[in-house]
């Protein structure tokens, strides 16, 4: 049996669910599993029960949907017939895909599958076939083209054409992304890795790692970023292929069956015009300047492009075919599409190559097959709301809804997107045209945007435009936790936030009916001027307090106008209308969480002395700080242990003065509840150490005293104690117009109102005292946001034509030594002056154009100082780029990746003299693009992520099978809502393969990681520091199947990621260093991999302390390394260090301080042995007979348990009766956890 030790397991498993699972959009945890049930049990009041089903309910469901798999025989003219094995639930289309991505069927496009002889539905599922089983034989049948057909083969072909070329990742479009693993891997991973020499050719292996990454190194160059494939070189097939200016046919040639003509040149540089009619393709006779329809002779009409081309091009079909090959040894997750678009913050200069499918993109409003005509537009709120009308009573049912909600989601965000970008480039018309610009609004695809100013002076009490550009932010976390709740009948907008060339665009679905009529007529729900007058609903009160639990909303009355109290179960700005189509719709949700006080000074109000201490409240811009959602519950879950801890201490009080008389008991818990309710809460903070001894205690204790109404009482006083709104029962709540300006409460509240008031002072001194101090500040991420917060501004006074030189200056203002960074104005290259003043493009915000040039470096870093100061109350002491990279250990290259990606900047990828005092760094040139920052709603799979959590709990109990089964079953679940791409399936990926290594399934590991970093570059890019921490895992998995070269180029890659990411300085730099000092020992590397090693011993001494544990194991792998190289006083200096660790920390009769104690022995014999051998060389010369000393170089499986155990794997061997007990005991902690 092998399985991980206590403490690996739950920090394998948190990694990734702390990150997931504090997004908010998950159930909301407080506290223990029987508490969440309990609220699972609250959410499901609602009707939707099933949206939650119990887990062995689902496995039972899961059974069902994955139906065992058959075999089809599909048979393509002219070629002989292929097996295709097929799911019954995948969709006739699903194979459609698979033969437009095969080989030899990639070109065909327009074709229906035919089983004897009748057609198949694409949108059935195989199961729902009559007649389709194992063996069957479906026929691929050429059809006859539409013009709608012959477009989507063209571009069909083209992308075919493009599949290799990576300027799509580049550019950021088609939700293409860069992936760089297979150059480091040279393609030897899985099968073909067991063909290569394995670790016993050491010779073979080239260690050297490059200059830059060496530990000390200051070197930190940016091209290799984005390394080149030795043998990459582009494969040129045809020179250009686009639209003729035929188009479109004329009637007479239209009734002949003409589509449309496109325009080739060949290789050959041989020009042809050719016809797309409903046969299929031929060559016509025309020219570029006399039209000819009739077909040339020859002729050949053939159904596709490709097979056309081939006929008349030699090098055409030559490279088409060697481009097909290579296309297809590619990965599929280096070629299959992201679900949101992922930009790269750096680039090559690519050359502008002819694309006649781009060029029609750009002018038309094409989002997808569907939209080629011009006007056919989706009608997204009428999308996005149905799919979650769809059915979720059973799994297959949930799943297809989740799927559809999904897949409706991201292709909402990418045309909110276009059409954001569209609207700042002032390619929209406003609907309020006469307005002045920053108040203007568009509807571009039926979509509706507006702009983050203060219009109107709506935002005016809360902080004008800071305001402004802060709501829309809180308003889609409004929008993301109300859709992760998901109640049924309640519905919230489609919201995408853009942040675009120094503008905010926030993009809705539109509200049927909403434009028709004035605001104050929809509005039933909710106020419209900030609280001054208040309506409410039943329907809404409704709806709304099924989601009072999970969001942790109180219900509350406001007064209105009249002084009539209305009860509400949300904010008041979060308003209720119903739609044309009789939908309750939920917009404005800027106030879902409560208020961060700690930035909200309120007359008459202290906060808790903790906060007073730490100098709050403090005066922001805009008065629409709020608490996160991850920060309420975490202080509700801290809340919970609390009321376990508080209660357990009040039974056991009653337990010992049970013999007491009653009478004195009554009035001592009165007393003591008005005066020392904090005092209580603290004693019971001492008393009682963890949730797990209090539960344990609560629940005896409750068991035994069940009758007994002093248990009522106590669990009274413990909800009274930490602000529960039941008395019965914990439940907390907040109320989020407590401290909002012009909302008014009845005088008959007021008790409760304090109440209200002090448990949101305990929430911000929860921040302040608990949460926050768990963080180190980083400055480098202060500085890029108060420079982006800078560059926002800056950027809206700059003309469009202006946009790279403006750019360009400013990061050569941030960034560079060149004190005398002087602006270039960009030449005019067409217009003159005169008509250039009176053409001045409108864009919103627009003053004097020239304005930004203006700005120098001292001046800019004098705006981050007194930023960092308004805005985050810190005091940066630096007046420009040098000082700080000086004061503060940063880099460059950091600042610029940080700022670079915050912005949307793409820059040429090219070594920069950042420290140049002669010129600047970046000219005009270097800035190639501006890209769009987009905050979206991210859909979940909910039943797989309940699988997944189920299979890290199994896991954590040591089951490692059930829970790789379980994985593998959300890993399936995953695919199914998300498709093959997506950050949690990436996830998934990781822990499958870290099981599959622990259960010794070599080859299987390195498979799932090699998915897992691929799917990493591809949907989180190509520096993440998850995508890093993937490198490391493969790195290891590789190193485990012998792959040792690959396994030091994939460290290598990561240490330079983390040097660019964050530099040296940073503890995980300390674990990298360490498998890379291991992996050179293991090749015999002995003085590289002591610079490493020494490195990561520096590093884990610096964060973790002198005398931590990864010191002491520090210690001893430099020790092992010295001792290889024959240095005996060294090793033992390194390994007594740590023996005295262990011994100070474990103790010594610790397993650790043994091992330690043993290895000095046998180290002083070995100094001993090399002492004596030296003694007898001094003494008789050259002639003096010795025994050789061995010196042997470790062995792989040595090296290999040690990079085991610095990434947190361990295996414990176990005989059969201890295996057998393990297993009995470990089942008793799951079934009894209280036991």
């Amino acid at each position: 049996l092998t399985i991980e030790s206590d403490d690996i397991a739950p920090a394998l498993v948190q990694q990734h669910s702390a990150g997931e699972r504090n997004r908010g959009d998950t159930a909301v945890m407080n506290g223990d599993a029987s508490h969440d049930q309990a609220e699972e049990a609250d959410s499901k009041q609602d009707g939707n029960a099933d949206a939650d089903p119990a887990e062995d309910a689902n496995e039972q469901e899961v059974i069902v949907i994955q139906d065992t798999g058959f075999t089809v025989k599909i048979q393509a003219p002219g070629t002989e017939p292929f097996d295709l094995q097929v799911s019954p639930q995948e969709m006739v289309q699903e194979i459609h895909q698979v033969l437009m991505d095969r080989e030899d069927t990639c070109h065909r496009t327009c074709f229906s599958l035919q089983l004897d002889g009748n057609v198949l539905d694409n949108f059935a599922e195989l199961k729902s076939i009559e007649g389709l089983q194992e063996g069957s034989l479906l026929k691929v049948v050429e059809e006859p083209y539409t013009v709608r057909e012959a477009r989507i083969h063209v571009r069909h072909i083209r992308d075919l054409l493009k599949s290799l070329d990576p300027s799509d990742a580049y550019n950021g479009v088609d939700c293409n992304s860069l992936s760089f693993l297979s150059v480091f891997t040279d393609g030897d991973l899985g099968d073909t890795g067991k063909r290569k020499k394995k670790g016993n050719e050491l010779e073979q292996i080239d260690c050297t790692p490059p200059e830059h990454i060496l530990p000390g190194s200051k070197e930190r160059p940016l091209v290799p970023l984005q390394p080149q494939n030795k043998d990459w070189k582009p494969m040129q097939c045809l020179k250009v292929l686009t639209m003729s200016g035929w188009n479109p046919p004329p009637g007479n040639r239209k009734m002949h069956g003409d589509l449309m003509y496109l325009y080739i040149v060949t290789v050959e540089d041989r020009h042809v015009s050719i016809t797309a009619s409903t046969r299929g393709f031929y060559l016509n006779q025309s020219t570029t300047y006399v039209f000819n329809p009739k077909p040339a002779n020859p002729s050949f009409l053939s159904h596709s492009l490709v097979e056309l081309l081939s006929q008349i091009s030699a090098a055409f079909k030559k490279n088409f075919t060697a481009l097909q090959k290579k296309r297809v040894q590619r990965h599929p997750f280096e070629r299959i599409a992201t679900p949101f678009q992922v930009y790269s913050w750096t680039a090559p200069q690519i050359d502008h190559a002819m694309d006649c499918v781009r060029a029609e993109d750009a002018y038309t409003s094409r989002l997808g097959y569907e939209e080629h005509i011009p006007g056919q537009t989706r009608d997204w709120n009428e999308e996005l709301q149905t799919t979650r009308e769809l059915s979720r009573k059973n799994l297959p049912e949930r799943l297809l809804r989740e799927r559809a909600i999904f897949k409706v989601h991201s292709d909402f965000a990418a045309a909110a997107m276009r059409g954001a970008m569209a609207v700042i480039d002032g390619n929209v018309m406003a609907i309020n045209p006469g307005e002045e610009t920053r108040m203007q609004m568009f509807i571009w695809n039926n979509i509706f945007f507006s702009l983050g100013f203060d219009v109107r002076d709506h935002y005016r009490e809360l902080g004008g435009d800071a305001a402004a550009h802060a709501a829309p932010t809180n308003d889609l976390n409004g929008v993301r936790a109300y859709s992760a709740v998901d109640v049924e009948g309640l519905y919230t907008l489609g919201t995408v936030v853009v942040d675009y060339r120094g503008y905010r665009v926030t993009a809705q679905s539109i509200i049927p009916g909403i434009l028709e009529r004035e605001q104050e007529q929809s509005v039933i729900y909710g106020s419209i001027d900030f609280g001054k007058t208040v309506v409410s609903h039943p329907k809404y009160l409704e709806l709304l307090e099924k989601t009072s639990r999970p969001l942790k909303v109180q219900r509350h009355a406001v007064l209105n106008e009249k002084d009539t109290a209305v009860e509400l179960c949300s904010s008041v700005e979060c308003k209720g209308i119903i739609g044309n189509d009789g939908r309750h719709y939920i917009l404005d949700l800027l106030r879902t969480f409560p208020p961060d006080l700690n930035y909200l000074p309120v007359e008459g109000e202290e906060l808790a002395p903790e906060s007073q201490k730490l100098g709050f409240p403090r005066q922001h811009r805009h008065r629409l700080a709020c608490l996160r959602q991850e920060l309420i519950e975490a202080f509700v879950e801290h809340r919970y242990l609390l009321f376990m801890k508080m209660a357990a201490l009040q039974l056991m009080q009653q337990k010992a003065n049970k013999d007491k008389t009653a009478a004195l008991h009554d009035t001592s818990t009165a007393d003591a509840e008005s005066e020392s309710k904090p005092q209580a809460l603290e004693e019971a903070d001492e008393n009682i150490p963890g949730l797990a001894q209090a539960k344990e205690l609560a629940e005896s204790l409750a068991a035994e005293d069940g009758s007994d109404p002093k248990s009522r009482e106590v669990v009274l006083n413990a909800c009274k104690a930490v602000g529960s709104i039941s008395n019965t029962s914990f439940d907390i709540r907040f109320n989020p117009d407590i401290f909002s300006p012009g909302v008014r409460f009845s005088d008959d509240s007021t008790e409760d109102i304090q109440k209200q008031k002090q448990l949101l002072k305990d929430a911000a001194a929860f921040l302040v005292s608990c949460q926050v101090p768990s963080f180190r500040i980083g400055i480098s991420e202060l500085i890029t946001r108060c420079a982006k917060h800078i560059f926002k501004t800056y950027l809206q006074g700059v003309e469009l034509s202006a946009l790279s030189a403006a750019v360009s200056h400013f990061l050569n203002c941030l960034l560079s030594s060149f004190l005398d960074a002087v602006a270039h104005l960009p030449a005019d290259e067409l217009v003159s002056r005169r008509k250039n003043r009176k053409r001045r493009n409108r864009v919103p915000g627009g003053g004097d154009n020239t304005a930004w040039a203006s700005l120098t470096p001292s001046e800019l870093w004098k705006n981050i100082t007194s930023e960092a100061q308004s805005y985050y109350h810190f005091n940066l002491q630096c007046e420009s780029v040098d000082q700080a990279v000086e004061k503060y250990g940063l880099q460059k290259i950091t600042l610029l990746r940080e700022i670079s990606i915050k912005t949307g900047i793409q820059i040429l990828i090219k070594e920069y003299n950042f420290d140049s005092r002669h010129k600047p760094a970046f000219t005009e040139e270097d800035i190639l693009n501006i890209f769009p920052v987009v905050k979206h709603v991210n859909p979940k799979a909910s039943d797989a992520f309940h699988f997944f959590q189920s299979g890290q709990a199994k896991v954590q109990q040591g089951f490692l099978k059930e829970g790789c089964e379980l994985i593998s079953e959300a890993l399936n679940l995953f695919n199914n809502v998300y498709g093959a791409m997506h950050v949690e399936i990436c996830a998934c990926l990781r822990l499958l393969a870290r099981l599959n290594y622990i259960m010794g399934d070599h080859p299987e590991a390195l498979s799932n990681q090699q998915k897992a970093v691929l799917m990493s570059e591809r949907v989180l890019g190509i520096e993440h520091p998850n995508t890093i921490q993937e490198y490391m895992h493969l790195a290891l998995y590789c190193f485990a199947n012998g792959q040792l070269s690959t396994a030091l180029k994939l460290l290598y890659r990561a240490r330079y990621l983390m040097l660019v990411v964050c530099g040296e300085d940073h503890p995980e730099m300390a674990l990298l260093d360490s498998n890379i000092g291991l992996v050179l020992h293991g090749v015999m590397e002995y003085d590289l991999s002591l610079r490493f090693l020494e490195n990561a011993l520096a590093i884990n001494s610096k964060y973790h302390g002198p005398r931590s544990l990864k010191v002491a194991l520090s210690h001893h792998l430099v020790a092992r390394v010295y001792e290889s190289k024959a240095e005996f006083r060294s090793a033992l200096q390194h390994e007594k260090e740590g023996y005295t660790i262990y011994k100070n920390q474990v103790g010594e009769a610790h397993e650790k301080t043994k091992e330690s104690s043993e290895y000095l022995k046998y180290l002083t014999q070995q100094a001993v042995a090399l002492q004596r051998t030296m003694n007898e060389i001094y003494k008789n010369g050259s002639n003096a007979s010795i025994m050789p000393l061995k010196f042997t170089a470790p062995s792989m499986a040595s090296v290999l348990e040690q990079l085991n155990i610095i990434n947190g794997i361990i295996f414990i061997p176990l005989r059969l009766d201890e295996q057998k007990k393990l297993l009995s005991k470990t089942l008793k902690i799951v079934m009894f956890p209280n036991f």
